[in-house]
């Protein structure tokens, strides 16, 4: 049994005398949340949506891009490696974006902050912030806003501040998905209760023994103990019980079962509902089949417009160079198969827009100094060289 928790009368620092109640060995969550709150991070339908558009943002690479007049080039610099290898010390590109993903989507409530640690003019590493510790702070117009961290104030210029979904009120804030979704963990977390108590079996008997008299017997708890000792001995699990013919009548009863009483129907539209708030396909959370094509446009639309919001705060706050910009690379992500990839590179080698090495590289090889040349068709010419091919031009007469 949970031990009771102290309490003591205390006076306010105020110097008002009015008596406060402070009770020992409570956290901060146990006063300001509502008794059975579920937080996000502790519903597995949540977990897995977010934890599944997380690791695929973070498995694209991100690229330092130039504006060319012959169209974008990928740039690589220190900067690049930066960004791309090492943006935090004991991080990896991949546990950083999962970090910030993880922000937006959960623990930041649609927020996500990063400081930029410099050393000698130069970005030493992008050390990503506790969430939870991170307060607002905004003038009266709320146009204007900085943040307090660690006892310290920090203003939009010094940090790199990831943001989904603007809050109507103040732009520049993110939101996210907690009251949205309160009701439907709610909901899932009563339903695993229920599916719980179900498996146990503790409050649905399946034998009821019908016995003839004794009713004396019956009537105590200590009789009926008596009774089942007396006739149905110690049998072990599974054995059969040897019982009297006239005197006992045994009747199974069948329990209901989550079908009896609908719940799997109703667990299916939450997490459909929870599937959709967040943005993900449904089979991820266990309903329906995998669709490829669902799948394709949920990783151009979901997943890339994500990708989007840090391509782009990154852009803003870390370059100076109006050519330059971040970009995150979605290829590896899609549902492709080898079949598929070897199709498109041939097509692109036959218009002499792709080198055969670089189709290796999709499919996993190492390149090969005979395949670095360009293939051209015959069929394939300049317009202005049409008429120079013999094939072209009329016989002789």
């Amino acid at each position: 049994m949970p031990k009771k928790k102290k309490k003591e009368k205390v006076r306010s620092e105020s110097g008002t005398g009015k008596e406060v109640v402070v009770y020992k060995g409570a956290t901060f969550a146990e006063f300001i949340l509502p008794s059975g709150y579920v937080r996000m991070s502790e519903n597995p339908e949540v977990r897995i949506a977010v934890d599944k558009i997380a690791d695929l943002v973070s498995n694209m690479t991100i690229h330092l891009m130039e504006n060319t007049e012959k169209g974008d080039k990928r740039v690589k610099n220190e900067l690049s490696r930066k960004i791309d290898v090492n943006p935090c010390r004991y991080m990896t590109r991949k546990t950083w974006i999962y970090k910030i993903v993880s922000d937006l989507l959960l623990h930041g409530d649609g927020n996500s902050i990063v400081y930029p640690v410099m050393r000698d003019g130069l970005i030493d590493e992008l050390r990503p912030l506790e969430m939870q510790n991170v307060g607002y702070n905004c003038d009266e117009t709320g146009e204007e806003y900085s943040i307090n961290y660690g006892g310290r104030v920090y203003t939009p210029d010094e940090i790199i501040h990831f943001a989904m979904n603007p809050s109507p009120v103040y732009p520049w804030k993110g939101t996210g998905y907690r009251i949205v979704l309160r009701d439907l963990i709610q909901n899932l977390k009563q339903a695993n209760k229920t599916k719980s108590s179900f498996m146990t079996g503790q409050y649905m008997p399946n034998i009821i023994i019908r016995v003839d008299a004794m009713n004396e017997e019956l009537a105590s708890e200590v009789g009926r103990e008596q009774i089942k000792k007396k006739y149905l001995g110690e049998a072990k699990p599974g054995e059969p019980w040897v019982i009297p013919a006239d005197l006992l009548e045994v009747q199974s009863v069948k329990p209901l079962s989550l079908q009896d009483i609908a719940i799997n129907p109703s667990v299916e539209i939450d997490k459909r509902t929870v599937a959709g708030i967040i943005g993900i396909p449904a089979f991820f959370l266990g309903v329906g089949k995998f669709d490829k094509d669902e799948y394709n446009n949920f990783v151009d639309t979901r997943i890339m417009g994500i990708a989007q919001i840090i391509s782009q705060t990154l852009t803003r706050d870390l370059l100076y160079s109006p050519d330059w910009y971040f970009k995150l690379n979605p290829r590896s992500l899609y549902a492709y198969n080898l079949t598929d990839m070897v199709s498109a590179g041939t097509s692109m080698i036959k218009l002499n827009s792709m080198r055969r090495n670089e189709l290796r590289d999709w499919v996993g090889m190492d390149p090969d100094d005979e395949m670095e040349e360009l293939l051209v068709l015959e069929n394939f010419l300049l317009q202005e060289d049409l008429s120079k091919q013999n094939k072209l031009k009329g016989g002789e007469k």
